[in-house]
C-alpha cells in the first residue's frame, strides 16, 4: 500500500517537473506565452520544476531503496537518471542564463528551448519505458 502511495506522489511530482519545464522551453521556442518576457516565464517555471524535482527525488529514492540492486542494473533506469541530470543541469544553467540576459540572439533562445524540450521529452519517454519494460 505504501509503495502505491509513493508511486502516485512520484508520478504527480514528475508531472509537475515535466509540465513546468515544458512551459519554460516552449516559451523559449516562441510557441507559448509569446507576449510575456522569457525571464517572467522561465523563473517561476524553474521554481515549480525545482519543487517537483525535490518531491520526485525524495519519493524516487524511497521507491529505489526497496529494490536498489535490480533498479541500478536496469539500463532504462540508468538512462533515466542520466537524462534527468542532464536536463536539470541544462534547465537551471543554460536556459536560466539565456532567460536572464536581455540582449540574446533569437536563434540562441530558440536553440536553448529546443534542446531543453528534447531533453525533458526524452526523459519522459525513457521513464515510461522503465516502468513498462522492467
Amino acid at each position: 500500500m505504501l509503495t502505491a502511495w509513493l508511486s502516485a506522489v512520484h508520478a504527480l511530482a514528475f508531472t509537475l517537473v515535466i509540465g513546468s519545464a515544458l512551459v519554460a522551453n516552449l516559451r523559449a521556442l516562441g510557441a507559448l506565452l509569446t507576449r510575456t518576457e522569457l525571464h517572467d516565464v522561465v523563473t517561476p517555471a524553474n521554481r515549480a520544476t525545482l519543487i517537483g524535482l525535490a518531491v520526485s527525488v525524495a519519493t524516487g529514492g524511497l521507491l529505489f531503496s526497496a529494490r536498489a540492486v535490480e533498479a541500478a542494473a536496469n539500463g532504462w533506469f540508468q538512462l533515466k537518471m542520466l537524462l534527468l541530470v542532464i536536463a536539470a543541469v541544462f534547465q537551471f544553467t543554460i536556459l536560466a542564463a539565456v532567460a536572464r540576459e536581455r540582449s540574446v540572439a533569437r536563434n540562441r533562445i530558440v536553440a536553448s528551448g529546443a534542446v531543453g524540450l528534447s531533453l525533458w521529452l526524452a526523459l519522459a519517454v525513457v521513464a515510461c519505458a522503465f516502468i513498462l519494460l522492467e
